[in-house]
Formats: C-alpha cells, structure tokens, sequence
C-alpha cells in the first residue's frame, strides 16, 4: 500500500459531502489516521468554541469552549470525526465535569495518546461558570509525571473572568 493510501485508510467523513450529524453522543463517529511521527513527542490542540451540552436535571443548554491538547502515540484523531463527535453533545444530558472526562477517556481508547488534557469553559448560568479540566499520562512513561504535574499545577494563574 503507498505512503498516500496509508494516510487515507480509516478516514471516510473528510471530504465527504453526504455526512450526517449525530442528533446524540456518539463515540463511533471519531476516526484516526496514523501519526508520520511517533517518535517525536509533540502537541496537536483543538479549540472547539461552540460546544453545547444539555443540563441533565432541566434540559437548558450548556455552552463552552472545548480546549483537547495531546501528544499522539501511533494513531491520531481525525478533526472532521472530532467535530461531529463533539457536535453529537449537544442534545446529550451531562454535567459539566462528567462531559469533559467523557471526552478524554473516549480519545484515550480511541488513540493510546501518550498524553491528553481536556478543558472545558462554560458559560455562566446563575452567575457562575464552571471549568473543569482533566488529564492523562500514559503509565510507565516520562507522561504520566508530567500529567500530575500539570493537574496539580493547571490553573496557578488564572485568567481575567471578564464575562466570558
């Protein structure tokens, strides 16, 4: 198989223009490609500003800005299946905290990330605005030292709350 085929082996939603949207969570949807550069260690992040979620006690939506920053071991996530794995939030009942681990522990399985941190920053509702954050290090490496530090380190500065 050439170099350009093996790159597009398992990608089937970039560039095709008959996907669907999810209408609920849906981890199938997410898609990898394999990483040209396993032995480097180096971060790919998303920025994902239009996440939406439902409050699982009154159905309200939920909005925020979806920050996943990891180091990929052999395998990485396709952006398009990122974003209609995201998408498929949005009639999805799940606190703030519980959404953001979803996430995480979903790419874990989906690409044995060497690294990966997940932040979300909702926007207040009932002038209060909640920012979980959580982490992964692959055991057994230099990562999972780096993980804690970084959870137990995340937030020394945090920024202006200037209503979002």
């Amino acid at each position: 198989m050439s170099r350009e085929n093996l790159e597009k082996e398992g990608i089937t939603l970039l560039g095709n223009q008959k996907v669907k949207y999810p209408d609920n969570y849906a981890p199938e949807v997410l898609e990898t490609f394999l990483n040209k550069h396993p032995d480097n260690d180096y971060f790919v992040k998303f920025n994902c500003p239009e996440f939406t979620s439902l409050c699982p006690i009154t159905g309200q939506p939920d909005f925020a800005t979806i920050t996943i920053s990891y180091v990929p071991g052999e395998k990485m996530v396709e952006s398009k299946s990122l974003k209609l794995y995201l998408f498929s939030f949005r009639n999805h009942g799940d606190f703030h905290e519980d959404c953001v681990n979803i996430i995480m522990k979903d790419l874990i399985c989906l690409m044995d990330p060497k690294y990966i941190e997940v932040w979300g920053k909702f926007t207040p509702r009932g002038g209060i605005s909640i920012d979980p954050y959580c982490n992964y290090g692959k055991a057994g490496t230099r990562w999972e030292e780096i993980a804690w530090k970084r959870l137990t380190e995340h937030d020394m500065y945090p920024e202006k709350i200037d209503n979002r």
